[in-house]
């Protein structure tokens, strides 16, 4: 049979009682009832704080000579009470306020929060839940083509934009024909830049960069197909905006939005983007929009299984010293495997992606350009 703590024999204890902040010190004596500890003060007044609801400013140690207590049972008062005795005596009463108490208590909070972060982070990379995307998908189109502006321009410092109308007709119809698959996502603006470095890429906004390298090296209008539906399934799934609010944060995406492109980081918006890069994951499900729209618009996919090859073929040739920066090679990930994903596709009926007049037309787009600052 557990007996009851005994009571201390240097009780009542003085204390100092204060009803509020600010009120004047009132000197009394306090004890440990039953239920919670009794003050009582001049004139008769007596207040109890059950032990439920006690506070104490910091644990109560084994060794401790005073202890500062506060009370739900009277919210803004407090009670300072000298005495080891007291204090050993509250301690058996109200175990909670002990320094162990306070540990276990530290101990259970920290291991919520590391439960909640594994819980987060469980949902992001098995359930595919993303912050950042569900942000996105909330910003206004308009929002988002400032967006796609301010980091295309960033992106293609330095490189002219090829104009050429014939070039210009040719990629209209490529890219309305591979719209036709893309019904309810945003309209896609493509921009051909006079760039011998062999790329293309995603912006916000539905805009997507071609370079004059990735056209002269692609051996067919079906393989420049591919790429364009590649790079617009990163425009359906927002990858882009993705990337960027997750990278520099909604405040600084905002910024870049409204018109601020000149401090700090944000003028290099697109560099960061390039750094950025995307999830294999991202890739995947671009490679897939991209299948699905090649598939709407009838044209074959072995261009893009085509691309894939020679691409790992180039990989392979350039070992670690890779082509550079903004080239295929570093914004996208290996593609030994989605070449064989794109192979194991099943044939149905498609026509070139081009005729042979337009396909020469979209290679020479860049007979005539114009600098980024010139008016359209």
């Amino acid at each position: 049979m557990t007996s009851a703590p005994a009571a201390n024999p240097a009780f009542p204890s003085y204390c100092r009682f204060t009803a509020s902040r600010g009120a004047p010190p009132v000197d009394g004596t306090v004890s440990l009832g039953a239920s919670g500890i009794e003050i009582d003060l001049p004139g008769g007044s007596r207040h109890i704080w059950t032990y439920g609801k006690l506070r104490s400013e910091e644990p109560i140690r084994r060794n401790a000579i005073d202890v500062l207590l506060t009370s739900g049972d009277e919210p803004g008062a407090s009670l300072f009470v000298q005495g080891a005795g007291f204090a050993a005596a509250l301690r058996e009463r109200a175990p909670r306020l002990s320094v162990r108490a306070a540990w276990l208590r530290e101990k259970r909070m920290w291991f919520f929060i590391l439960a909640f972060v594994a819980g987060l982070i469980a949902a992001v990379y098995l359930l595919g839940f993303s912050p950042s995307k569900s942000i996105a998908q909330h910003l206004p189109n308009s929002w988002r083509e400032r967006l796609g502006d301010a980091t295309r321009s960033s992106m293609t410092k330095g490189h002219k934009e090829c104009v050429d109308p014939a070039g210009l007709a040719a990629l209209t119809l490529l890219t309305e024909r591979l719209s036709q698959g893309a019904s309810g996502s945003i309209p896609f603006h493509i921009h051909v830049y006079d760039w011998p470095l062999m790329n293309a890429f995603a912006v916000p906004g539905g805009q997507i960069v071609l370079t004059s390298g990735l056209l002269d090296k692609s051996e067919s209008p079906d393989e420049a197909a591919g790429v364009l539906a590649h790079e617009m399934g990163h425009g359906i799934e927002l990858h882009p905006e993705s990337a960027i609010i997750r990278g520099v944060g909604l405040g600084a995406t905002l910024e870049v939005m409204l018109g601020n492109t000149t401090g700090g980081g944000l003028a290099n918006v697109g560099l960061m983007l390039a750094q950025l890069g995307y999830s294999r994951s991202a890739e995947r499900e671009a490679d897939k929009h991209a299948l699905e729209l090649l598939k709407a618009a009838d044209i074959s996919p072995k261009g893009l299984g085509n691309f894939f090859t020679r691409v790992t073929k180039m990989e392979a040739e350039d070992g670690d010293e890779g082509p550079g920066a903004y080239s295929w090679f570093r914004t996208h990930p290996p593609a030994a495997e989605r070449a064989r994903v794109v192979s194991e596709q099943k044939d149905y009926p498609s026509s070139p992606a081009l005729s042979a007049e337009a396909w020469q037309n979209l290679k020479s787009v860049c007979k005539k350009t114009r600098d980024p600052d010139q008016a359209e």
